[in-house]
């Protein structure tokens, strides 16, 4: 009785009690908001898939193009290729062979033909090789047929990621280094110009480097959610 009494007569007890119904009721009302404009955001993001052009990832050995345009295509639900791998594919033989083969022209020869076959294809994530941008014809079919992101990495994480990888012809080299540097003084200049965006793959995350070209592609489609 005197526990019913004090319930009644407490200001302070009923007053907290209207709060948490307003409180429940708020919430209730902003999670509907939210499941709206999620829905709406859902019913919208196929669009937003759509409108986005093919993507190019361009940039110096060791820069992750291939992890990372293979973590694009998953988000997008694209198909993803590598311009080294198809030309292996159709020649039948892996890139030090070809070099050995027909030399660094011939090889540069086939990526021409893969490069201008491939940029014509929709809603591509396609990533390159390192040398792809020395010739003018596939830096027109890159710059005039998607977005390209140049992937930019630092000399010295270039030679981690790529030391002891022997099926790097390039890289074969007393002074594997040297080489790289030289490269990428070379080639830099030419990544940055056709380039739509830059993004430094050092000390990045995976995640982290896919969310900057993907705000970038589509701001308005919280791609967090």
């Amino acid at each position: 009785n005197l526990k019913r009494c004090w319930r009644r007569r407490s200001p302070r007890l009923k007053s907290c009690r209207i709060n948490q119904r307003w409180s429940a009721a708020g919430f209730d009302k902003l999670c509907c908001v939210n499941r709206q404009d999620n829905r709406q955001l859902n019913e919208r993001r196929p669009a937003m898939l759509n409108a986005i052009p093919s993507i190019f990832l361009v940039g110096p050995m060791g820069a992750g193009k291939t992890t990372v345009g293979r973590r694009l295509a998953e988000t997008l639900r694209r198909e993803f290729l590598d311009s080294d791998l198809m030309i292996e594919q159709r020649a039948g033989a892996g890139i030090p062979l070809i070099f050995e083969l027909e030399g660094e022209a011939g090889f540069r020869a086939r990526e021409k033909t893969i490069i201008a076959e491939l940029t014509q294809r929709p809603a591509l994530v396609l990533a390159t090789g390192g040398g792809a941008v020395l010739d003018p014809d596939n830096r027109r079919c890159l710059a005039g047929r998607g977005f390209v992101v140049y992937l930019c990495a630092a000399v010295d994480e270039q030679l981690r990621r790529t030391r002891g990888d022997d099926s790097r012809p390039l890289l074969q080299t007393a002074d594997p280094r040297a080489r790289l540097a030289q490269l990428f003084a070379q080639r830099d200049p030419l990544y940055r110009n056709i380039a739509d965006l830059i993004v430094v793959s050092d000390g990045q995350t995976l995640r982290a480097i896919v969310q900057q070209i993907l705000d970038r592609l589509a701001p308005d489609a919280a791609w967090h959610r």
